[in-house]
């Protein structure tokens, strides 16, 4: 499998998916970005995974490679009509597919059409190739950092897993310490630790307004209940630790 042509895809599919739906890409470094490039990358990575051998390529959205894909421009009414004239014109003279992909995508408001419309093919080409050098230089050291994250968290999970495995954790030993853990006053809930389920028990655990109190809330055959637990460090890290593993599975 080819990461660095699917990274190449990835991006590709990103910026599409961005650009047919809102009309334009944010930046390498935002949160969506990021969540839809990963979100691309797994699917791209899954459908190769799965073609047979052989197989013919195809582009990243899975359709025509030379489907034409020409989003609308901002702009004043006849700013925009003349600028859609000129990119209809100009693409042509664009031999790259990519390349025209990509500068449909990035040049959305009609100015960026008619501020050009003295250039000459070369120089359009040459300024096109450059700014495109650049997105692909900066959305590459952006994937290659998501990639790295990926297996560093990866790495991470797998450790964890190791340190359950090795300390014998299980939802049914977590359950049992909390069960002998001195009950005490209940506190504000803030945030879920984790959820364990168990022998028919089902119990969710929280921490609190009171940095030393985690409260509980079971359901079961019993029906539902509500408490609170003195905290534990070692019980606290070994939820998390547990909840992590959860989390990942």
């Amino acid at each position: 499998m080819d990461i660095k042509a699917l990274r190449e895809q990835a991006i590709e599919a990103t910026t599409r998916f961005f650009v047919d739906k809102q009309g334009f890409s944010p930046g390498e470094d935002s949160e969506d970005w990021e969540d839809e490039y990963r979100r691309q990358f797994e699917r791209l990575r899954k459908r190769q995974a799965a073609m047979p051998a052989g197989a013919p390529p195809r582009s990243a959205e899975g359709g025509p490679a030379d489907a034409p894909h020409l989003p609308e421009l901002s702009g004043a009414p006849a700013d925009k009509r003349w600028a859609e004239r000129l990119r209809a014109e100009r693409l042509k003279e664009i031999p790259s597919k990519p390349l025209r992909d990509w500068l449909a995508g990035a040049w959305l408001a009609a100015k960026d059409w008619i501020d050009t419309r003295d250039l000459a093919a070369p120089q359009l080409l040459r300024r096109a190739e450059a700014q495109h050098a650049e997105h692909r230089r900066r959305s590459e050291e952006r994937a290659r950092a998501l990639e790295t994250e990926r297996q560093a968290q990866a790495a991470a999970s797998a450790a964890d897993r190791r340190k359950v495995e090795a300390a014998g954790i299980t939802a049914e030993g977590l359950i049992e310490l909390i069960d002998v853990s001195p009950r005490t006053t209940a506190a504000p809930i803030k945030t879920k630790l984790i959820e364990l389920d168990a022998g028919g028990r089902s119990l969710r655990v929280f921490e609190t307004g009171d940095a030393g109190v985690l409260a509980v809330i079971e359901t079961g055959e019993a029906g539902r209940s509500e408490y609170a637990i003195e905290r534990d460090d070692q019980l606290l890290a070994d939820l998390k630790l547990f909840a992590r593993v959860q989390a990942a599975a």
